[in-house]
């Protein structure tokens, strides 16, 4: 989908802290992903996420409910801004917003997420953050994970690209397996990345598959 030579370029979506976006960053900054983030676009406008961006001369864009008064409008302001920067990929990055039909179908097949569990077990509307690990813990299981997926018009829902496995230990409370789950997001994520942009993972086929 793309030349071998061409670094990777990146949309970032993100709402709070950020700390998966420092991970593409940090990754893209030692030479470990050949990837170049073009915008981060954050629905809130205290995120940390935003200062991460900036102090890396990343543009950012703060689009929200705040920022214009109907979802159709917002939608097509998020989708003309990941195309206006050149966006090849979009990455979700503790983005809690549902995207709207206009950015899905411009980057059909092309927008990532990640999610604290091994789908398709543990996802779905209200699964996320706490929430996700505390049904883990409830569930008695004994592994969790990091599962990064592409993107459709369902939570939690598109084709899982990669997984990493996390034990759930003996006396584990919901913030333990966050916690340890988190750090294998901020390996996977980039990892994966990587294999998109050197190819191992074509998007472009999973898409049509």
């Amino acid at each position: 989908m793309r030349l071998a030579a061409k670094k990777l370029s990146i949309g970032v979506l993100t709402s709070h802290g950020g700390t998966n976006l420092q991970s593409i960053i940090d990754a893209s900054n030692e030479g470990r992903l050949d990837a170049e983030i073009r915008v981060v676009i954050c629905n809130n406008s205290r995120a940390a996420a935003l200062e991460r961006a900036r102090r890396e001369g990343i543009p950012v864009r703060h689009l929200s409910g705040k920022t214009h008064s109907g979802e159709a409008e917002l939608d097509d302001a998020i989708a003309s801004t990941l195309t206006e920067h050149g966006s090849e990929v979009v990455v979700l990055a503790g983005y809690m917003k549902k995207l709207g039909p206009v950015t899905l179908g411009r980057f059909a097949g092309r927008i990532l997420n990640v999610h604290p569990a091994l789908l398709p077990k543990f996802g779905g509307q209200g699964m996320y953050g706490l929430s996700v690990h505390r049904a883990v813990l409830d569930a008695g299981e004994s592994v969790s994970g990091v599962s990064i997926h592409v993107v459709d018009e369902h939570y939690d829902h598109g084709p899982v690209i990669a997984q990493r496995q996390v034990d759930v230990l003996d006396g584990d409370t919901p913030e333990d397996l966050a916690e340890r789950v988190l750090e294998q997001e901020h390996a996977l994520y980039p990892e994966t990345l990587q294999k998109i942009a050197s190819g191992e993972i074509d998007l472009l086929k999973i898409a049509c598959d």
